[in-house]
């Protein structure tokens, strides 16, 4: 019994950390590879040959939106109200919008994607080996005393049957939450992309409300993806010291979306498509107006 206090016990203990440290690695690297293979979905050709088609089409709503935003000037200065600066400002923002919209989410997505496997690597250690697993212990029996490593027993959560259930259910639930939000990641993006060409017709115009929120829904997709797995792997750290905290963190990693969507950085896609058919009602409305005048 003196034994197994002093040494088994303690040794048994650390081995059981490397081993939990080990599994939520694997988890964080999991997740890791799920967003991966979003990213990598933008490397199938089919998926390509749509983003070609969405930035050949942001770039002809461009070149409309270039014309009517030119009448628009004509217009006003037949009035006496005319001013080139803004309209040529607002070229050039659009000029830059119909350039990166398809670029620039997939790098920032992949960036994201590759922090998130990067952080989760480095919160659990999973890279460590057993040799250096039985360096560590042997330099902490022989820089502390018996009874300070008698005192190193950590896994308290208690041999109560409900308590253990209840623990698991909420385990499950936050994992099971963040697995199918990974999941779909990737279509989402996708979505995205090709909803912000329809934006294209109103940046050259000085309607920018719009592209500005699909900037904001990119940003928050990204940011989430980033967040929610780093967050659950915390909670899975933390969970093997204090129980509680752990669930507590666990469970906030599901409700990052809703947060985001309180800030502006709404993940989802619904209010953004809506927005997009007006803005395509609009672009056809105002070139068959166009048309009927040049008649």
């Amino acid at each position: 019994m003196f034994i197994w206090d002093f040494a088994a016990n303690p040794v048994m203990e650390s081995i059981l950390d490397w081993f939990y440290s080990q599994m939520v690695g694997f988890l964080g690297s999991f997740f890791a590879q799920m967003g991966n293979m979003g990213v990598e979905l933008f490397d199938l050709s089919w998926v390509q040959s749509v983003v070609r088609f969405f930035s050949q089409l942001g770039w002809a709503l461009f070149a409309v939106s270039v014309v009517v935003s030119a009448f628009e000037c004509g217009i006003e200065y037949a009035s006496g109200r005319g001013n080139l600066q803004q309209p040529a400002l607002n070229a050039i923002k659009g000029f830059f919008a119909v350039s990166l919209f398809t670029t620039v989410p997939i790098r920032l997505y992949a960036l994201s994607v590759s922090l998130q496997g990067t952080f989760a690597m480095e919160i659990t250690g999973a890279g460590k080996s057993i040799g250096e697993l039985g360096s560590e212990i042997l330099a902490d029996m022989e820089g502390t005393g018996l009874l300070d490593i008698a005192a190193q027993a950590k896994w308290g959560l208690g041999t109560n049957p409900i308590m253990l259930l209840f623990a698991m259910i909420l385990m499950a639930y936050a994992v099971i939450k963040v697995f199918f939000s990974n999941l779909k990641r990737g279509g989402i993006l996708l979505i995205q992309i090709a909803v912000g060409s329809l934006y294209m017709f109103s940046i050259p115009r000085g309607y920018t409300d719009g592209f500005t929120q699909w900037c904001k829904q990119v940003i928050g997709l990204c940011l989430t993806a980033f967040l929610q797995a780093t967050i659950l792997v915390a909670g899975l750290m933390v969970f093997s010291e204090k129980a509680l905290l752990g669930l507590g963190l666990m469970l906030a990693a599901g409700e990052v979306p809703r947060i985001a969507g309180a800030f502006g950085l709404d993940t989802t896609t619904r209010a953004n498509i809506m927005s997009a058919v007006y803005t395509a009602q609009a672009a056809v409305n105002t070139t068959r107006t166009i048309v009927q005048a040049a008649r």
